[in-house]
């Protein structure tokens, strides 16, 4: 029995308790988007009209705090209603399920009909009228987020976090982990030595990015995806919503690549008269890809866990060097070296191990395109699962002998390189100099070279000089 077909007999009660009017579910299928939640879309039969639902759940099996920050999503439910009244357009909250209802945590809300998708939302022909207004909208709708009351029932369900708790709390979910990954390391330090000088306090909605926007032909027609909500500094939202992940290759257009910087800020002042520093944009920009690098190491930790079996969760893990080559060009800029591409080469008899994955890969491909839905989704995953263990196997060993010489070198010591690569993960740790002389070239080399096998189409490769 397929998951939707589990599903079918719990919801037809929630919606005959919650819609007097329902009469049957006509349709119920999983979507793609969402990597900590489920979302499901839901067409029903309620007096002779058409209804759509959207069902929204925590993934079965997960550690809720395997990802920081991340909330209950009856919290985030509740967060719905703050926004609606607050005139933050949000879609209509139905039902927060409750134990008995055998659906899980979660809650149902009304369908809208928009663009979720951020590849389309930047390249759409439908929406070229109007993204370039995206960014001011942005600004207005981050503005009267921010202006939420925080009372004491808002305080006693999200956590209040400064900026150095943060960053703290991020990187221990990564030193948890076990995982050597330098330049991680190397952003806390320098995160904590950049901390702002002044920070309001105020609701954040804490994933506001292209992706987790509904957009029309008007703009923004919903606000989704509160579950990392929290109180802290309001300009971690407008940071993150200008991290290079979520531009969607548009790299010259900073706020989610349809739109600029100056917009996004006149749109906020707008509403709140509160100028906000470069220097404070930048460094809520680096926070946002140091927490993206280390939540994807934890999201995959979750399916070697096997608590989250999902094949798309192994291919996120490998996304940490996009956000770890980001808070490189951002805070150690310069030029690098990435592997060339090569010849798949060709044994004397069989096919070798590269060209197989390549036979593989191309049928994967082929069924993509003639497929749909989540089977489309899971076949590209799939593909590109396979595109990175052929790369790792074509560049792999000659990309770990260079990075080998160079800890040797940065050392003066002849030890293996796992054992110098956790030498430095402990010194930065500790008091390393960041200034140390050839540091900032070993990790951009070394980040270049992980995400040239990772992801190598990702605009922040295109950034080397």
């Amino acid at each position: 029995m397929s998951l939707t077909e589990t599903l079918m007999q719990p919801l037809n009660t929630v919606l005959k308790r919650e819609i007097p009017a329902f009469e049957k579910i006509l349709e119920c299928k999983q979507l793609t988007a969402g990597a900590s939640q489920q979302t499901f879309y839901i067409s029903s039969l309620c007096n002779g009209t058409e209804r759509k639902f959207a069902l929204r759940r925590a993934q079965p099996l997960v550690d809720r705090e395997a990802l920081p920050g991340q909330m209950p999503p009856k919290v985030e439910a509740r967060l719905l209603q703050l926004a609606s009244n607050a005139g933050i357009p949000v879609p209509q909250l139905i039902s927060v399920l409750k134990p008995d209802d055998e659906l899980g945590d979660g809650y149902l809300m009304e369908w809208l009909e928009g663009e979720t998708l951020g590849q389309r939302i930047v390249k759409s022909e439908a929406l070229a009228g109007v993204r370039p207004l995206l960014a001011r909208q942005c600004g207005q709708a981050l503005a009267h987020i921010h202006s939420i009351p925080v009372d004491d029932d808002l305080r006693s369900m999200l956590p209040a976090v400064s900026p150095q708790t943060l960053i703290l709390d991020t990187w221990d979910a990564y030193k948890a982990l076990n995982v050597p990954a330098p330049m991680i390391d190397f952003t806390a330090r320098w995160l904590l030595e950049h901390l702002p000088e002044q920070s309001r306090q105020t609701l954040v909605h804490g994933d506001f990015r292209n992706g987790n926007l509904m957009i029309d032909a008007n703009g923004i027609c919903a606000v989704l995806d509160w579950e990392l909500a929290q109180i802290g500094d309001p300009v971690r939202d407008l940071g993150w919503l200008c991290v290079n992940s979520w531009r969607f290759g548009r790299s010259h257009l900073p706020v989610g690549g349809f739109g600029t910087v100056s917009d996004l800020l006149e749109g906020y002042k707008s509403v709140i008269d509160i100028d906000i520093t470069p220097e404070d944009l930048i460094f809520w920009q680096v926070f946002g890809s140091f927490w993206w690098s280390i939540t994807t190491l934890c999201m995959a930790s979750t399916w070697r866990s096997g608590e989250t079996p999902s094949l798309e969760r192994p291919v996120i893990g490998r996304r940490s060097s996009e956000g770890q080559m980001d808070c490189v060009n951002l805070i150690i800029p310069g030029s690098f070296d990435i592997p060339k591409s090569r010849e798949l080469s060709s044994g004397p008899h069989l096919p070798m191990p590269a060209e197989l994955i390549e036979s593989v890969r191309r049928f994967l491909d082929e069924n993509a395109v003639t497929s749909n839905g989540q089977t489309a989704f899971l076949t590209k995953v799939a593909s590109n699962s396979l595109g990175i263990a052929q790369r790792e196997l074509l560049h792999g060993e000659s990309l770990a002998q260079s990075e080998h010489k160079r800890l040797k070198s940065l050392f003066s010591e002849n030890c293996a390189l796992d054992q110098l690569q956790w030498q430095l993960v402990h010194q930065l740790r500790a008091d390393l100099p960041l200034t140390t002389p050839g540091l900032d070239h070993h990790l951009r080399q070394t980040v270049a070279g992980q995400l040239a096998i990772d992801q190598p189409q990702y605009s922040a490769l295109t950034a080397h000089s």
